[in-house]
């Protein structure tokens, strides 16, 4: 704790995006002082660029993983094998002090309007710098202005309750949404980011509440369905519907859409912002990520039915199964007919680039993009969907959700993926087993609106897939289990060559016993390559080779820093079921 006090009594950074993908010029340290600074807007805008790289860079956006995508490697958190560390980049402090800075001394600027807008910027902030820290670690101590050394408050400061934290997040974020620019602005904090961050953390707050017995959900699903109605109803932002294939074109393209997306990190090779998500998606060193069975089946048929409803889906082969689904399920994977941007020629899955046979093509672009680290499509932080879907689930939650409501959000998103719309008297009166299961889906929604829930989390599934959401969405629904059930892929039905996109030519050979002759690209030996679930047939399984597990009394809330309990002598508390050896 008092490293992290320390850390909040620091000096200030000053400058631009500046991660490993980006650098901007810094303003001199020695210069900065109460005096001399933050008198003009140029000034105050070069400070809060720097409160930009809290937001996540491009692995850390499409390369989720959870319980929808599986790669070579399983992160501590699906493993289940996290432990107490001494530090964690999780539990930095540093970006608090430099906001609370600015906010103690903006008053230097005379011009009031531009104080204020500038305010906003850096209270927005705040409110997602506490909000990342409340997902992680729940209760956290509240610090709302600079701390210098001499300050008790390094060594007696305890964790505040995260409801007063939300609290103060929704003042912060409020009080953003009164002074930000309404001009849709892709790059930069507005109003319509604002309004979009509150009903994101109102949305999470309220259901992790609920589904975790904390009580005082209500209040937090309502204040998620006002700052999600004004958004649809005053920002004037739409679902994308251009070109053939607009889900997909949404984020292929070179730069964001901004008739869709609120606020995009921004990749420009002229000056040396790239990310590597075609390398990510096509290379076969770079984790072979695929989409799981699992989340394959909860793509709907074309018709709004269920996968999952037709007979004998258990056993069909990969053609079989891409067949007249929703528009979003060939838009995200390679399937049979897919070409990529600039090329005339079918793509076939690769099995040695996607472990699960399911290969992603979600923000691929042209293959002039392959090289390492060459990829510059923009990235979204915040879109309408997601705004669109917190509204509905809000109103789902708190028991106010009609049939007006889903024609306003969740049919925009089926009529773009050429679904037909959702009724909710139909989910609720014949809610869908395999979204109902244990196994399957999500066994701890109930009551009367059990059905439409569960169809707006198939929505949310499907539509925000590698938008770094769904680890979240897990923890508050308290559906940590499904990290321990088995991770599948593609069906196979015993060993043999397979034309995987149906255009004439071989793509994968499974055999057992003596190698056979084949054009296949990839060639697999079963029982030591590639292993099935029923041995011989089955889908591919992967990541046998170890157990999963999910401590439900202590996995969803991360362990606090044993350097920071140590040096506040117990002020700092741990979360529950992390021992860490201290005796306070």
């Amino acid at each position: 704790m008092k490293k992290y006090l320390l850390y909040l009594a620091a000096g200030v950074v000053l400058g631009g995006l500046c991660s490993c993908e980006d650098q901007l010029d810094r303003y001199p340290k020695d210069r900065l002082s109460p005096e001399n600074f933050f008198h003009n807007e140029d000034e105050c805008q070069l400070y809060t660029n720097d409160f930009y790289t809290m937001f996540p860079d491009g692995s850390g956006i499409y390369g989720e993983t959870a319980d929808v995508i599986a790669k070579k490697t399983l992160t501590n958190e699906v493993l289940g094998n996290r432990t107490v560390p001494a530090t964690a980049s999780t539990w930095t402090w540093t970006k608090l002090r430099d906001i609370n800075f600015f906010l103690e001394y903006a008053s230097n600027c005379e011009d009031e309007d531009v104080r204020l807008e500038y305010e906003g910027v850096a209270r927005f902030f705040r409110a997602y710098f506490y909000f990342e820290k409340v997902k992680y670690y729940g209760d956290v101590p509240w610090v709302d202005r600079p701390i210098d050394a001499s300050d008790p408050l390094l060594f007696e400061k305890g964790r505040d309750s995260r409801k007063l934290v939300m609290e103060k997040i929704i003042e912060d974020l409020d009080f953003a949404i009164l002074h930000l620019p309404a001009e849709k602005q892709i790059y930069r904090v507005t109003r319509w980011s604002a309004l979009a961050l509150k009903s994101r953390a109102c949305l999470f707050e309220g259901t992790f509440r609920k589904y975790h017995d904390l009580g005082d959900y209500e209040e937090c699903l309502q204040e998620c369905v006002n700052a999600s109605e004004r958004f649809i109803r005053e920002s004037g932002y739409t679902i994308y519907t251009g070109g053939t294939t607009p889900y997909l074109d949404l984020f292929s393209s070179l730069k964001a859409q901004n008739s869709e997306i609120i606020l995009a990190r921004a990749y420009n090779s002229a000056i040396g912002l790239k990310h590597d998500v075609n390398g990510y998606l096509t290379s076969v060193t770079m984790g072979q990520p695929g989409l799981l069975k699992n989340i394959v089946n909860m793509y709907l048929m074309k018709d709004g039915t269920p996968f999952t409803s037709q007979s004998g889906w258990e056993k069909m082969t990969f053609a079989e199964e891409c067949r007249n689904r929703d528009g979003r399920f060939a838009q995200t994977l390679r399937t049979p007919g897919y070409k990529r941007i600039d090329d005339t020629a079918e793509s076939a899955p690769n099995l040695a680039a996607t472990m699960t046979g399911y290969q992603l093509v979600k923000y691929l672009q042209s293959a002039k993009y392959d090289a390492y680290n060459a990829s510059m499509n923009d990235l979204p932080l915040f879109r309408t969907a997601e705004v669109y879907l917190n509204y509905a689930e809000a109103k789902a939650e708190l028991g106010t959700l009609i049939q007006a409501d889903i024609d306003l959000t969740i049919k925009p998103l089926r009529d773009r993926a050429g679904v037909a719309n959702l009724s909710m008297e139909k989910a609720n009166a014949q809610p869908d087993p395999y979204l109902a299961s244990a196994e399957t889906g999500y066994a701890n929604v109930t009551g009367a609106n059990q059905g439409v829930i569960l169809e707006i989390r198939r929505e949310r599934t499907v539509e925000l897939l590698m938008e770094n959401l769904r680890y979240w969405d897990i923890m508050r629904w308290k559906e940590g289990k499904r990290f321990e059930h088995p991770f599948t892929g593609v069906y196979f039905p015993g060993p043999g060559s397979y034309d995987l996109n149906e255009d004439g030519v071989d793509d994968v050979c499974i055999w057992s016993g003596t190698k056979p002759e084949t054009s296949a690209a990839t060639v697999y030996e079963l029982g030591k390559d590639l292993f099935l679930t029923e041995g011989d047939h089955g889908n591919i399984l992967i990541h046998t080779s170890y157990t999963r597990t999910w401590n439900e009394d202590r996995d969803y809330l991360y362990p606090i820093p044993t350097d920071d309990r140590v040096l506040t002598q117990g002020a700092i508390t741990q979360n529950p079921g992390w021992n860490d050896g201290l005796n306070f």
